[in-house]
């Protein structure tokens, strides 16, 4: 007791010693220290990140079907426009002349046409009567002189004079029956100028054609992105002067992973966000996945529709796209990082009265944390995390949340 009571802080120390010796056997005993994760029931969905753009349902360039000058441009980049709507002037003076000029040509073709039919015509009758008199004529004339002729009172010189006038006659009938029938409204002059009328109608369309060609209109309603022409410029056909972003639904595209392509389906509704806006979120929906592989980056493209698009939302604009492959309301997940495979076969490590077990299991939906376990566990029970250990070690337990 004096010996006690003489060295008070040696005791002390001899005291702490064997405490913190005997609380590290225990410890050893208990065996160390591990992470555990309990089996949770609850939904789970899997989802499919990727990244895609926004893609116009239509880009239309715009140019010019003409070579000419550029007079004025009536549209800034960005502005809205709607079909039919002018965009851009070109000169129109040559194409006023060329106009002109086929007009002109149109009302002497017209005028052609009914001079055949108004007096052409007329005057070919006329002219056939005329000759069909003369022919009548020459003939009693012929058979009169014939008659006295074969009584003798009168020469062969006559008689031949009276078949001469009768040749010419009958020639002259012909000759105004030919001339009637061209000019008649199926007759070659008629229809020579009928075919003069539709060149000159022909050309004086084509000269409005070209002349409206001059002003260079959206064949769209859109958005005009971009813009390289300015007056002054020399355009040409084949040049691009605007392009348009027309209006139209609204499509995302991206290309996914072919690895993923066993959970990709029709329909399947989707969250994007921009880049630029990534607190505002809006709906989107699966309809089209390619038939073919990219081999080049292993991935397939994928398309969506966006019912009702932000206002936010431009043509090439970058968006983050969560895919909702599969979902399961009533599920039993663990931390993806408590499961491990070897082998094909899947296994997760069970903590049970202090000391680790191994247990085969077999997984359901996947998400980038958790993964469904559909066979091998119970709800409730601890799951070690991280490194595995040997079934059968002791260990203390530390539940914590993922």
């Amino acid at each position: 007791m004096n010996w006690i009571r003489q060295h008070p802080r040696l005791l002390a120390a001899i005291v702490i010693v064997l405490g913190v010796a005997g609380f590290g056997a225990v410890r050893k005993i208990q065996g160390p220290a591990v992470e555990v994760a309990r089996v949770e029931a609850g939904p789970i969905q899997h989802s499919i990140v990727v990244s895609g753009r926004v893609q116009a349902p239509n880009r239309v360039e715009i140019g010019s079907v003409i070579t000419a000058r550029v007079e004025k441009v009536l549209v800034e980049e960005g502005a809205k426009v709607e079909a039919e709507q002018p965009l851009i002037l070109l000169e129109t003076r040559e194409l006023q002349a060329s106009l002109a000029q086929a007009r002109a040509a149109e009302a002497s073709a017209q005028a052609r046409l009914a001079a055949v039919r108004e007096l052409s015509l007329p005057q070919s009758a006329d002219a056939v009567a005329q000759a069909e008199a003369q022919f009548r004529f020459a003939e009693q004339e012929y058979a009169r002189t014939r008659e006295l002729h074969g009584k003798g009172f009168i020469s062969e010189a006559r008689l031949q004079d009276a078949e001469r006038l009768l040749a010419v006659a009958k020639s002259q009938l012909e000759s105004a029956r030919t001339q009637a029938k061209a000019q008649n409204p199926r007759g070659a002059q008629a229809q020579e100028a009928a075919t003069r009328l539709q060149e000159a109608v022909a050309a004086r369309e084509f000269a409005e054609s070209r002349l409206a060609q001059t002003t260079i209109r959206a064949s769209v309603p859109g958005t005009v992105l971009t813009r390289t022409v300015e007056p002054g410029d020399i355009v040409s056909p084949g040049k691009r002067l605007l392009t348009l972003d027309s209006a139209g639904e609204t499509r995302l595209t991206a290309q996914i992973d072919e690895k993923n392509l066993p959970y990709l389906k029709i329909g399947q509704q989707a969250l994007a966000s921009s880049e630029a806006f990534p607190d505002a979120s809006f709906k989107a929906a699966l309809y089209y996945i390619s038939p073919a592989v990219d081999v080049t980056r292993g991935s397939v493209e994928a398309r969506f529709r966006v019912p009702e698009p932000p206002h936010y939302l431009r043509a090439d604009m970058t968006v983050s796209i969560d895919i909702g492959v599969a979902r399961r309301e009533r599920a039993l997940t663990v931390p993806a990082e408590a499961v491990r495979e070897a082998g094909g076969v899947l296994r997760v490590q069970v903590v049970r009265d202090g000391r680790v077990a191994s247990a085969q299991v077999d997984a359901g939906v996947r998400t980038a944390g958790r993964i469904e376990i559909t066979k091998g566990v119970a709800a409730g029970d601890m799951v070690l995390l991280g490194k595995g250990i040997a079934d059968g070690t002791r260990v203390r337990p530390r539940e914590v949340k993922r």
